[in-house]
Parts: C-alpha cells; sequence; structure tokens
C-alpha cells in the first residue's frame, strides 16, 4: 500500500477548506494522509515478463542441449562421481556456508532463514550458459543441474531441518514442490530437445547453439535488471545482509572449485562444479520466501535473494573474464613456443642439408 499527502494530491488550499477529504478510493484516511490501495502495475508488469523470460529461458536451455551428446550425457549418469561432487558441493558446502555465515554476522532469525533457504536451493540455469563461455563440460552441467532440482525435492526439507532448528521451526518454511517441479520441466524438455537435434542435425546444432549462447547472456543480465526494477521498493535492508550476500556466491565458487581438484576431476569439470555450486536458484527461493512469510517479515529480508544474484552474476563475469584472459595468453604462449621449435628444427635440418636455410625461418 501506498501513501499519498493531501497536499500533494489536491493542494494546500483544498486541505484548507475540506481537511477530511479523501480520494474514493481511499481504505484509510485521518484528514492528513490516505492510504490507498497497492497499484497493480508492478504486479502485472511481473507476470508478463516472468511469462517473456521463461519462453526465451526454455529457448535457451534447447540451444545449451545442442552442445550435448547421448553418449557423454548417459557416461555422467552410469559414473556419477562428477555429479556425486556437485551433490557435495550443492546440499553439503552451500547450506553450511549459509549457517555460518548466519552465525558470523549474528544477523535476525527471520535473515537467517531466508539465507539457509538460498544455501539449500538447487543450481540455477544461468549456470549452464556460463559454463558453455567457460569451455567447462555442458553435459556434466546440465546433468548436475538436472539431478540437483530432482534431488531438492528431498533434500531441501533435511537440509532445513537441520539448519534452521536454532532459528524456527521447519515446518513453518512452505516448500513449493509444484514450481520445483516446473523448474524440472522446463530444464529437461527443452534439453532433450536440443540433444535430439545435435544427434539428428549436428551442423544446425553447432548455429542454434552459437545463437543461444549469445542470446543467454543477454537473458541473464535482462534478469538481473528486471529484478532491479521490480523491486526497487525494497532495496532498505540491513547492511549485514549486502555483506553476506557478496561473500555467499564468492565462497560457493571458490569452495566448489577447491573440492572438484581435491577429488581428482580436470580442469574443465573443475570449472563447471564451481558454477553449479555458486549460482543458486534464486527465482526458487523468491518464491518460497514470499509462500513462508508474512508482508512485515518480508520487508526485513526480501530483497535478499535479488542481491545474491546481482553478486553471483558478477562473479561469474569476472571467472568468464579472467579465463578468457588466461587462454588467449596460453594460446597466444603455445604458438611462440611452437614459432621456436620449427625454426629450431628447421635450422638443425639445415645443418644437415648442406647449411640451406629458408627465408621463412630467418
Amino acid at each position: 500500500m501506498q501513501t499519498y499527502l493531501l497536499s500533494q494530491q489536491f493542494g494546500d488550499s483544498f486541505l484548507a477548506e475540506n481537511s477530511t477529504a479523501c480520494p474514493a478510493n481511499a481504505t484509510i484516511c485521518d484528514g492528513t494522509s490516505c492510504v490507498l490501495p497497492e497499484d497493480n502495475f508492478n504486479a502485472t508488469l511481473s507476470v508478463v515478463l516472468s511469462t517473456v523470460l521463461t519462453i526465451m529461458l526454455a529457448l535457451v536451455m534447447f540451444s545449451m542441449g545442442c552442445n550435448v551428446e547421448i553418449k557423454n550425457f548417459l557416461c555422467h549418469l552410469k559414473r556419477p562421481w562428477g555429479i556425486f561432487v556437485g551433490f557435495l558441493c550443492q546440499f553439503g558446502i552451500m547450506p553450511l556456508t549459509a549457517f555460518l555465515l548466519s552465525l558470523a554476522f549474528n544477523i535476525l532469525p527471520i535473515q537467517a532463514v531466508v539465507v539457509l533457504i538460498m544455501g539449500c536451493c538447487p543450481g540455477g540455469t544461468a549456470s549452464n550458459i556460463i559454463a558453455y563461455w567457460v569451455d567447462g563440460d555442458m553435459d556434466l552441467s546440465i546433468s548436475m543441474t538436472t539431478c540437483s532440482t530432482l534431488l531438492a525435492m528431498g533434500m531441501m526439507p533435511l537440509c532445513l531441518f537441520i539448519y534452521t532448528k536454532m532459528w524456527t521451526d521447519s515446518d513453518a518454511i512452505v516448500l513449493p514442490y509444484d514450481s520445483i517441479g516446473l523448474s524440472l520441466v522446463a530444464l529437461v524438455v527443452p534439453v532433450s530437445f536440443g540433444i535430439f537435434v545435435n544427434h539428428k542435425w549436428p551442423s544446425k546444432a553447432k548455429i542454434i547453439l552459437k545463437v543461444g549462447s549469445i542470446v543467454g547472456a543477454v537473458l541473464i543480465v535482462l534478469i538481473a535488471v528486471v529484478g532491479g526494477i521490480l523491486y526497487k521498493g525494497s532495496w532498505i535492508i540491513s547492511p549485514k545482509l549486502w555483506i553476506i550476500g557478496t561473500i555467499f556466491p564468492a565462497a560457493g565458487y571458490s569452495l566448489g572449485f577447491l573440492l572438484a581438484r581435491i577429488a581428482g576431476l580436470s580442469w574443465h569439470r573443475c570449472r563447471t562444479v564451481s558454477l553449479e555450486t555458486g549460482m543458486q536458484n534464486t527465482q526458487l527461493c523468491s518464491t518460497i520466501v514470499q509462500l513462508s512469510f508474512t508482508p512485515e517479515q518480508l520487508e526485513l529480508m526480501f530483497t535478499f535473494p535479488l542481491i545474491y544474484s546481482i553478486f553471483q552474476l558478477l562473479f561469474a563475469l569476472l571467472i568468464l573474464g579472467g579465463y578468457r584472459l588466461y587462454r588467449r595468453h596460453r594460446v597466444k604462449t603455445k604458438t611462440d613456443v611452437e614459432k621456436t621449435e620449427q625454426k629450431e628444427d628447421s635450422k638443425s635440418n639445415a645443418k644437415i642439408n648442406g647449411g640451406f636455410v629458408s627465408n621463412e625461418t630467418k
């Protein structure tokens, strides 16, 4: 609900003549200010944008599926070592990190609960897009996202039961199983079509993948901007939650990479596990929070999922930028080494062939 002073809406002279006047649609009026029903423009805009973004996301996941080969995907399911490591990161490291951060910053119980809900959420689909850009294992990335979303049906209640005991009754938290199910369907169906296209028409799949990866990158930024516009009225939040929202995704990326490396995974799979660990399904977290708490409680922590999504995106872009610089430097270094070796080989051959050296090697 929004409060408007009559002096702003009708003018001071009108107030002087009739101090008890209120707009016809006012719900509460004390003669000096009126409480009007909440403008449902944001709600309508949210529904429209959510529909558009869902369709775009499905198309992007279809394009990501075009980079997955059936035999490699099935191999991850038959020998799920990488998926198991991701499972430990997703439902072991993240909830524990959320718990420790809540204790370390001594935040309010209701705020600690939302941090824990974020830590218990499955991986988000944005990780698949970033994994593609950092040359990660797309088969592992998609299988991890799928499995974590499926396992969230049981692991989220278990983790929340374990970690929220000291702050609230876990029964008070409403888990939207229908939303989790929809997330799973929205992931599995388009990816399955993408895998089929890649199997039948691999040349066309490459074109779809290139277009989809660019659209996906734009979509991630668009979601962050739209979230900021829709929830601009909720930006007054505890500084401690801002700090936690900054540290939490960075810790997820770092610890996920470290555990994957300790487990003996290859570098490109370590990058994949890192992204799958740090990038959470923030939309699911927002849904759980809205279903579980009163409007008064929401004021204290509703924006935290948005803060987390912004910083998880910023850190992911830093990882992407760092990897691209590293790869460019490594390619240049390799090229220089190969040229040097070619010159040395040519000169050594020249000694054998009567001292002739071609102009290309001088």
